[in-house]
């Protein structure tokens, strides 16, 4: 008799969670590097604002990632298959649903992408919509104000960088 090895439902890999996980905070400590980077590379007057540009990033960038970036990036075809449908994971709405069973322990609720969990996959992407909107900040060093920076990297974020990822 020939006894299957597969199991009928996917299991989380424990390693490439940990490391997706460890993956994520390094690319998320970029930001606060390239906020260092880009402040010692301006003149002193600027510095505060260069700083403050690439770290908003992770305030604006989060925020719209969760709302409805993910969805737009990895949501299925909207408009011709030019960005993804912004309200298949509005608010990650459904990556918190299914079922898991740990060593004969009770069920949790864990959606998988591959062998990782839903939720990690998100932070990940996450991290580099983070990254390069922060990057943006460093062209326009000295030449914008903080308020209309806010504005553009919210609007660069989702008209650019959301399709992109969806393209990818």
């Amino acid at each position: 008799m020939r006894v299957s090895t597969q199991r009928s439902e996917p299991v989380p890999d424990t390693g490439d969670t940990a490391w997706m996980l460890a993956s994520s905070a390094l690319v998320l400590l970029m930001t606060p590097g390239l906020a260092f980077f880009y402040g010692g590379m301006v003149r002193s007057k600027s510095v505060l604002n260069m700083i403050m540009m690439s770290m908003s990033a992770m305030g604006i960038v989060g925020i719209l990632w969760v709302l409805y970036g993910y969805s737009e990036a990895f949501g299925n075809d909207a408009g011709h298959g030019l960005i993804g449908n912004p309200f298949d994971y509005a608010g990650l709405k459904g990556l918190f649903g299914g079922t898991y069973v740990a060593s004969g322990a009770a069920k949790v609720a864990i959606p998988l992408v591959g062998t990782i969990p839903a939720t990690v996959f998100v932070a990940f992407q996450a991290m580099f919509a983070i990254i390069t909107v922060a990057l943006v900040s460093g062209a326009v060093a000295d030449r914008m104000r903080f308020g209309p920076w806010l504005a553009f990297a919210a609007i660069w974020a989702t008209v650019v960088y959301f399709p992109v990822a969806h393209w990818v």
